[in-house]
């Protein structure tokens, strides 16, 4: 059976062939190596199969964009996991389809992969702060929000970004145009990724926090600041010999920066532990 980080592998080498569903249902392996992802592909290929069936034959872009929302939040029932927001689980397509809830992100995701079944053209947009949809069209893009299907004005995209640009006022005179770009499947993956690191570093879950760091790199090869976020997890997890090899690795790489003196002064003892293991 192949490992389940060489199978995520197998799946992102090429950014222009990422099947981007089955690699994000494919982070949950990182909690269930168990997970049966055949199966669960067939339940989505199920539910694209019923909505199919109730398209016209002559059914335009708008029309099968109503039949899906319908389909996928009325009658499906997916919406926010308001209750828990930060559960992990939120990002784990497997549990969020037995669930019917999740987050912005795994929820676009989801709907993607039944779009693309049917024929919808729907994209995702990595938006400040909250994941959205966009569906091109001859007389513009619809933008949608996936928590709830429901499509945002250019005012209602204004109010939700000026946050974001109270923090980064050189940004102010970007129109919103700039900010809904196609997100490319390999920083969808990222972005999942990056919600669980925050979620297992803030409750010190080292083993899944090393699972997503592994995946993190196969995405990122050459971004050493994720190895040296791996190296601190592999020290936390009491791995000097391979926390030292990410941490020197980005000291090589980075000598200057802000928290090198830090990482410096965790070496010796690294060292030293690593020499008790040989």
């Amino acid at each position: 059976m192949i490992h389940p980080l060489d199978y995520f592998t197998s799946l992102v080498q090429q950014d222009d062939a990422i099947p981007l569903f089955e690699a994000a249902l494919s982070i949950a392996q990182g909690a269930s190596p168990q997970l049966d992802l055949v199966a669960v592909q067939l339940e989505i290929d199920g539910f694209a199969e019923r909505l199919q069936k109730r398209l016209p034959v002559d059914a335009g872009d708008l029309q099968k964009l109503r039949l899906l929302n319908h389909f996928f939040y009325r009658e499906l029932g997916f919406g926010a996991n308001l209750n828990n927001f930060y559960d992990p689980d939120n990002s784990y397509l497997d549990r969020v389809i037995a669930t019917r809830r999740g987050i912005p992100i795994s929820l676009a995701v989801i709907l993607m992969e039944l779009a693309q079944q049917i024929g919808l053209d729907v994209h995702g947009v990595s938006f400040p702060g909250h994941f959205l949809l966009k569906l091109p069209l001859s007389s513009g893009a619809v933008v949608l929000d996936p928590l709830n299907g429901a499509s945002l004005s250019q005012i209602e995209l204004e109010e939700r970004l000026a946050p974001y640009l109270q923090q980064l006022p050189e940004l102010t005179e970007l129109p919103v145009a700039e900010f809904l770009h196609t997100a490319a499947e390999r920083d969808i993956l990222v972005r999942m990724l990056h919600n669980l690191k925050a979620i297992f570093l803030e409750n010190r879950q080292w083993d899944a926090l090393l699972d997503v760091q592994q995946r993190l790199l196969i995405l990122l090869p050459d971004d050493i600041t994720e190895r040296r976020d791996r190296g601190s997890t592999y020290a936390m997890l009491e791995c000097p010999q391979a926390a030292l090899q990410d941490l020197e690795a980005y000291l090589r790489a980075q000598p200057d920066a802000a928290d090198a003196a830090d990482i410096r002064a965790r070496l010796p003892q690294l060292r030293a532990a690593s020499r008790r293991l040989n």
